[in-house]
């Protein structure tokens, strides 16, 4: 259920008046052009979702006769013959999404230079123009569904620059093509399949239905399965329509979204703390949860020296290890997970919506002379672990639970903060 809305949403570039950097929603990480005016920021490569490796079909000769043998497989789910061939009329194999499918395995970001992007001057002053601009449907919104309109507006921003870069390929050729492909070919299937049942509701017209190359749609880049689940109709025309330049559906859809996960208005997604001098890092774990309160008796503070207020149960999480800032996590924090996993777009998020409501910048120093681990490094990493005796359980290159806590292991051995932090730091210690 966590990798619902999260898969598929990686950006193309486009330009508008307002002057912004890129847009964000990690994982698949498409092909990011820089422009002079805005884009959405690319994902950060999330190492716990690494594809698996497939047999892959490189020869697109046999696109036509896939599509006649998918169609079969369409109507017993229920989809008309008219509503699959209007929808596949024109369409054809597409190699420029082959190609943008296979250059993303290695990018990798750090979450500093990420957080640059996501949550640069030029995004919070387009975000805080957005607010403004749509702060009646943003009001009605946040009374509707409790979801705070600074969070649904900064998804918006990370997701699409506010509008500006919703994706432009028609979306039937984009899946179709990665369905036939094989790499994630049953995941892409199932997306084609929840395109074609959004073409037959008659919410939008096959060619209207566009979006980013991997298949994520709109605003707020549904995929096609989240769009069935969750997505309304708030306009009240009877569609939910969340391509069109009225933002409305979409945001709404987003605001549901989140509503139904549990989203706890008026809580923080995190608050940024500092650590005391001799803390255990070994507390530092998603599975380790206090009170604020509970937490203040071991010396962490916010920034501002006092102690958090109770915002309900916390964990702390270090994304970048003792060297990097620290955050107090609450459960809305899980919940943006469900839009995407990654550590680094629900801290992107987060930290966007803050400014949005005129927070301050992160306070503590990121280690900006580290940078972050290819995967192949990640791979070595694992394996080098295992080796000394501090079993990863598995050789995967996914930064997992696992790993972090043979990184602990290994850290506690050789007297190192047990910060759990995979740095390249600790790869040429094991080497």
């Amino acid at each position: 259920m966590k990798f619902i809305a999260v898969f598929c949403a990686f950006t193309l570039g486009a330009s508008q008046a307002l002057a912004v950097d890129f847009s964000k929603r990690p994982i698949l990480r498409p092909d990011v052009k820089e422009v002079r005016t805005i884009m959405p920021l690319q994902r950060p490569y999330r190492a716990t979702e690494a594809a698996p490796v497939v047999q892959v079909a490189n020869n697109p000769s046999g696109f036509t006769q896939w599509v006649s043998r998918f169609k079969s497989r369409a109507r017993a789910q229920g989809i008309s013959s008219a509503t699959f061939d209007r929808a596949f009329q024109g369409v054809r194999y597409d190699a420029d999404v082959i190609k943008r499918d296979r250059n993303q395995s290695e990018f990798t970001k750090t979450l500093w230079d990420y957080l640059d992007s996501a949550v640069s001057a030029s995004r919070v002053k387009n975000g805080k123009a957005a607010l403004r601009e749509h702060k009646a449907t943003l009001d009605r919104i946040e009374a509707r569904f409790g979801v705070d309109k600074e969070v649904v507006t900064a998804v918006w921003g990370l997701e699409s620059a506010y509008g500006a870069v919703r994706g432009d390929k028609d979306l039937i050729g984009s899946l179709a093509t990665l369905a036939y492909d094989g790499r994630r070919g049953k995941f892409f299937e199932s997306q084609l399949i929840a395109a074609l049942k959004i073409l037959q509701s008659g919410d939008v017209a096959p060619r209207s239905m566009t979006g980013s190359w991997a298949g994520a749609m709109g605003h707020t880049q549904f995929i096609p399965t989240s769009y069935l689940a969750y997505a309304v109709d708030f306009t009240g025309d009877g569609k939910r329509d969340i391509w069109s330049d009225d933002p409305t559906d979409a945001l709404a859809s987003t605001a549901a979204y989140l509503a139904r996960f549990g989203w706890v208005k008026g809580q923080p997604w995190g608050v940024e703390v500092t650590v005391p001098r001799g803390f255990n890092y070994a507390l530092a774990s998603r599975e380790i949860r206090k009170s604020p309160d509970g937490w203040a008796a071991l010396g962490i503070r916010g920034v501002d020296g006092r102690p958090v207020p109770n915002y309900g149960s916390a964990s702390i999480l270090l994304p970048a290890g003792a060297n990097g800032a620290a955050f107090m996590i609450f459960k809305n924090f899980s919940v943006i997970e469900r839009y995407n996993t990654a550590d680094a777009y629900v801290i992107g998020v987060g930290h966007l919506s803050d400014r949005l409501k005129g927070g301050s910048k992160i306070q503590a120093n990121w280690p900006r002379g580290d940078r972050a681990l290819t995967f192949a490094e990640r791979k070595e990493l694992q394996q080098r672990l295992t080796r000394a005796g501090f079993n990863t359980q598995g050789i995967d290159g996914r930064i997992g639970p696992r790993t972090i806590e043979a990184v602990r292991s290994y850290q506690r051995s050789v007297g190192m903060a047990p910060d759990g932090y995979a740095s390249l730091s600790i790869l040429k210690k094991l080497r």
